[in-house]
């Protein structure tokens, strides 16, 4: 297998009124990172240099440290994808800026403003992923410390409502047909990054053969992070709710720090200890991603096309 990666994906879908009209794939490579977006006139792309923290900062860019900062960025990364797609709307089926958001242009203007409706959103967006799937977990299992007596089993039956709870919520949201178009450019995503990968020219027939299933998923590294989180948390005790969740909140960026070096590795190596690693995340993305046409495979090629580096040696993931 080549050793050519690309980086990460996020795939969308702008809607107004409950109708899609906008649906685009955002793919970032090791020095570039491009958004293309399918409207009603073709393709519209968006390309941007990579810009990383730590090469303003190499701490960050330090093993541990980088797993937070990382998951952090994506989540701003794939903001922006969605505000680029909102600005691709016909004008017709744009709505009128609400008088909040007049007056927050008119106060800090376009960009500072762009930037803290960005801020706003990926807090937002990690408000309600920690509050779903750490603090409703901790906050239910407190109810089974009258039926469970041993701290370490209290806390795997936590990690067992965690991972249920992620599971059918994916599979709730699954049945939306909406929903099911994003798990589509999902799967289209996947498909483009495995062509390129074998090195295999980047064609729709080439990118439809492959597999919809890829180990560097969103999907496996919340999967793993559920798991890592069983084996931290079991270190911890078992007082009351309070200081319970005060310690998931402190220990969770340790959490997603070594859930990102553990599909970091499993993504740079092939071998039977890395499959076995990525298993249970390739079997959960039978639901998060689908077959998509070639319609979504045309929009995932472009993106790939747009981030691959001049320089092979660059390509290395």
């Amino acid at each position: 297998m080549s050793n050519k990666k690309s980086e990460g994906c996020t795939d969308f879908r702008t809607s107004i009124g409950g109708q899609a009209l906008i649906e685009g794939i955002m793919m970032r490579g090791p020095t570039k990172e491009a958004v293309v977006v399918r409207t009603n006139e073709g393709l519209v792309t968006k390309v941007e240099p990579l810009k990383l923290m730590k090469d303003r900062y190499p701490i960050v860019g330090l093993p541990i440290i980088r797993g937070v900062v990382n998951f952090v960025n994506s989540m701003t990364i794939g903001v922006r994808a969605l505000m680029f797609s909102a600005d691709q709307m016909p004008e017709e089926g744009q709505e009128e800026p609400t008088k909040f958001e007049q007056w927050i242009d008119k106060k800090f203007g376009s960009e500072k403003a762009e930037k803290a409706l960005i801020t706003f959103s990926v807090i937002l967006g990690i408000a309600f992923s920690v509050g779903l799937f750490i603090l409703l977990p901790t906050f239910l299992a407190g109810f089974l410390a009258d039926l469970i007596d041993h701290r370490v089993l209290r806390n795997l039956a936590e990690g067992v409502l965690r991972i249920t709870i992620f599971i059918s919520y994916l599979a709730l949201t699954t049945r939306l047909s909406q929903i099911k178009r994003v798990w589509a450019y999902h799967g289209a995503e996947h498909k483009a990054i495995a062509c390129y990968e074998k090195g295999l020219p980047l064609t729709v027939e080439n990118v439809m053969q492959q597999s919809k299933q890829h180990p560097r998923c969103g999907t496996s590294f919340l999967f793993i992070v559920m798991i890592v989180s069983i084996l931290v948390f079991s270190f911890t005790g078992w007082d009351n709710i309070w200081v319970r969740i005060g310690l998931r909140l402190l220990l969770l960026p340790v959490v997603v720090s070594i859930s990102y070096e553990i599909i970091k590795l499993a993504g740079r190596y092939d071998n039977f200890f890395t499959r076995i690693i990525s298993a249970p995340g390739k079997a959960l993305q039978r639901l998060t991603t689908r077959e998509p046409d070639e319609d979504m495979v045309e929009v995932a090629i472009e993106a790939m096309n747009l981030v691959i580096p001049e320089n092979s040696d660059d390509a290395a993931w």
